[in-house]
């Protein structure tokens, strides 16, 4: 869809949307963004947009020298990567699936369980990272081995998906976990007492913007190489039950909540994304639908308007309280009747009901400018945190 364009106010930015509706306070959201000093060329919202704290999910803007890590998210360097295994001789069954669920529910933790113990060893490159604070060192040293290779809860999930020609995909999306999370709540604080703007923004031509954009991108670095370890162990116990080995390489590992550096328009800048995702024009990406419904291997389009940018998911409908007050498990039950998961967490999961989310069909529809559909994914099985 071509983008609405919402005018600006006095002294703001321009907007770019291009969800076809937006949900109550999002233009406010928008507005008070693109007042901001420090915002330059426009603000884009991508289709799964949704309000949440500070700066709603599906938001993309740019600075030349700023960094805003209220607008980043807590789960720095959140993303999903693919993997594609060979045809099959065939898809396995139920019994099988949930054999496998169990398995992987046994090597990879979820929800709020970590490693036990001093955790996992770090790759060595992740070993000693300078970050910018003994405190944040200390916290990374902590963290780090005891939450590498786990997955988190919310709606962070391992999934196991078919598609037409009948590959299977092992699907995962996670982020940084407690490492990142100490390390937003850190630059947060020094941001509310030294930044820019009402959406406190820090200059990297200071030391503390930037020491913000560097210990963000080793967040960043974390959260690929957990998904990298959850991957591991998930490969590990789906070759042994399916006889077959996935390819060498993700076929997708983006992030969706980052800041990055890149060049658009000629000019040097920081893009922000919050729960979107920036493809180069023929890289390719994945956009979840919902633990019932279907997701897409897509290629970048490189739109110039959304700074390169999509969506991250199907985006959100409901919040979670609306989720547990107007869904019934029963509901819940139909919608995944061709799912496998764990009945036993049926009440807790109708957070991440497909009822929460949006049409995957309509958002792919509205950013049909941003990529092109590759790959339709159907889910077989699927392991939420």
């Amino acid at each position: 869809m071509t983008p609405r364009v919402l005018p600006p106010a006095p002294g703001g930015r321009p907007i770019l949307v291009w969800a076809r509706t937006l949900p109550p306070g999002a233009e406010k959201q928008l507005r008070h963004l693109a007042a901001q000093p420090y915002v330059v060329e426009h603000v884009a919202a991508m289709p799964d947009f949704h309000v949440a704290s500070g700066v709603a999910v599906g938001t993309v803007f740019a600075t030349e020298h700023h960094v805003v890590p209220g607008a980043l998210g807590g789960d720095l360097g959140c993303g999903v990567s693919a993997w594609r295994f060979p045809l099959a001789p065939r898809l396995p069954g139920r019994d099988k699936l949930a054999q496998v669920l169990s398995r992987l529910a046994d090597v990879v933790p979820v929800g709020d369980a970590v490693h036990r113990g001093r955790g996992l060893t770090l790759p060595a490159a992740l070993a000693s990272p300078p970050l910018s604070t003994r405190k944040l060192v200390h916290a990374w040293e902590r963290l780090a081995p005891r939450h590498l290779g786990t997955l988190g809860g919310g709606n962070h999930f391992l999934e196991l998906d078919r598609d037409a020609e009948g590959h299977l995909w092992l699907l995962l999306h996670t982020g940084s976990r407690g490492v990142g999370a100490a390390i937003a709540d850190h630059h947060g604080r020094v941001a509310r007492a030294l930044g820019e703007g009402s959406l406190p923004a820090l200059s990297t031509h200071t030391e503390e913007g930037a020491a913000c954009l560097e210990d963000t991108q080793w967040a960043c670095r974390f959260a690929r190489a957990n998904r990298d370890a959850i991957a591991a162990r998930a490969l590990d116990v789906l070759e042994d039950a399916l006889g077959v080995a996935a390819e060498a390489a993700p076929a997708v590992d983006v992030h969706h909540n980052h800041v990055a550096p890149e060049v658009h328009g000629g000019r040097a800048l920081l893009v922000h994304r919050k729960g979107a995702v920036g493809l180069l024009a023929g890289q390719r990406g994945l956009i979840p639908g919902s633990m019932g419904t279907a997701s897409y291997v897509v290629e970048g389009r490189g739109e110039p308007r959304a700074f390169g940018s999509c969506s991250h998911g199907a985006g959100r409908v409901l919040s979670r309280s609306e989720a547990r007050a107007r869904i019934r498990p029963a509901a819940l039950e139909h919608a995944l009747r061709r799912v496998v998961y764990d009945r036993g967490r049926i009440a807790a999961l109708v957070e991440e009901a497909p009822a929460a989310y949006r049409d995957i069909t309509e958002v792919l529809e509205d950013e049909e400018d941003l990529v092109r559909p590759l790959v339709r994914l159907t889910p077989l099985a699927v392991l939420k945190g």
